[in-house]
């Protein structure tokens, strides 16, 4: 799923304020993980898998997750931290405490907030390889052909994502999309810019595809920090939608958005809002807490606070627009999919029996009335509201580099 779920991104001392260490994977939306295990070339993953093949797939990769849990899970995250990342202040409080609810991955999970700043933070942090083995057959992989349907149906999103960058630039020249995945974006976008040359940056091979398949006129494998000093001053407008919440260092992100963009140049981030009342109210089943893989959730007054200090000028912060109506139905499809018994995947020891199988069809069918109640309610009921404040899932800053 989507939503501020775009959806759902080396172990040692913790790192003071500002100076998160970076592990060998992280980032964004889609976002773009290393494809890994499947054992498919390009095109034959793009295929749509069917029943046996998907069988026979996960049956595959089973030894692999078996060795990654002879391994012990300890290595999947990094020491505990006891102070902010954001602010430094040691003033933290528990915000909720989770499993994976997506993958059913073992593991727990745990959001701390900062009781000065607002900061939101995964604490322990995963590390590398936590990274690596929670976001493996998720977008990519098992997980690839769904998750690229998936995004390749939000169209019209996308569109509105571009055109709210409109009041500020009429014709903007190269436009870089940080995170873009398969590159979905880059493709809706240019029917509103038609004369912008789009590029898109992404960790994983899915970036390579979309220049290929002509979605992006330049596909740039790898992190953003670390390619940025080659892109310096190159675009006039910068995108991260639904990307800074993956990354282990945001702060690093925006630095690098700078250094990306020409003077007067733009950056447009969305990101889910901790500050959100449904964030609250739903607890853990909130869609966009998105764990374990949702590292950092910024306030808006940090984030605008930080773009400030960078010398960016915020010209606009949007709450309704960037809103995805998925918090109610969202909960209640998290809420099935823990009740009923998984489907087979490589991390079980053991294929579901017929029993099983059969059990989780019955649970998800008498879950459909619930669904289609709360996708109503969404709709109809939260969204036109979502441009008050804390009833929208995510929010919107456009920012001009001075």
């Amino acid at each position: 799923m989507s939503s501020g779920v775009e959806p759902p991104t080396a172990p040692g001392p913790a790192p003071g304020p500002g100076q998160e260490q970076r592990p060998a994977v992280a980032e964004g939306e889609p976002k773009g993980r290393e494809p890994v295990g499947t054992g498919l070339s390009a095109p034959e993953a793009n295929r749509t898998p069917k029943k046996g093949d998907r069988a026979a797939a996960v049956a595959a990769l089973r030894p692999r997750y078996a060795d990654d849990f002879a391994r012990g899970t300890d290595r999947f995250f990094e020491p505990p931290r006891a102070d902010c990342p954001w602010c430094g202040s040691a003033r933290l409080e528990e915000r909720l405490r989770t499993t994976d609810l997506f993958q059913h991955k073992p593991g727990g999970f745990r959001l701390d907030r900062c009781r000065d700043c607002g900061h939101v933070f995964q604490n322990p942090r995963l590390s590398g390889e936590g990274l690596e083995f929670y976001y493996r057959d998720f977008y990519d992989g098992l997980g690839e052909k769904d998750m690229g349907g998936l995004f390749a149906g939000r169209r019209k999103r996308y569109v509105r994502r571009a055109e709210s960058l409109r009041p500020f630039a009429e014709a903007p020249g190269n436009w870089l999309d940080v995170g873009t995945g398969h590159g979905h974006f880059c493709e809706a976008a240019r029917s509103v810019f038609p004369g912008t040359l789009f590029d898109g940056l992404d960790l994983s091979a899915g970036v390579e595809l979309a220049e290929r398949a002509g979605r992006v006129t330049r596909g740039i494998r790898g992190g953003f920090v670390e390619r940025v000093t080659e892109l310096a001053d190159g675009y006039d407008v910068v995108s991260m939608f639904h990307y800074l919440e993956h990354s282990t260092d945001p702060r690093g992100e925006l630095r690098a958005a700078r250094h990306a963009l020409r003077p007067g140049g733009h950056l447009l981030i969305d990101v889910p809002d901790p500050e959100s009342r449904f964030s609250r109210l739903l607890g853990r089943w909130w869609l966009p807490w998105l764990q374990p893989q949702h590292l950092h959730f910024v306030p808006v007054a940090n984030l605008r606070k930080e773009l400030s200090g960078l010398g960016f000028t915020v010209v606009a912060e949007e709450h309704a627009g960037p809103h995805d109506p998925v918090d109610l139905v969202g909960a209640v499809w998290l809420l099935l999919n823990a009740v009923a018994p998984p489907e087979d995947q490589p991390w079980l020891a053991q294929p579901p029996g017929r029993a099983r199988r059969l059990l989780r069809t019955a649970i998800v069918l008498a879950g459909v009335p619930a669904l289609l109640v709360t996708a109503a309610l969404d709709h109809f009921l939260i969204r036109p509201l979502a441009g008050r404040r804390h009833l929208s899932n995510a929010y919107r800053v456009v920012a001009r580099r001075d």
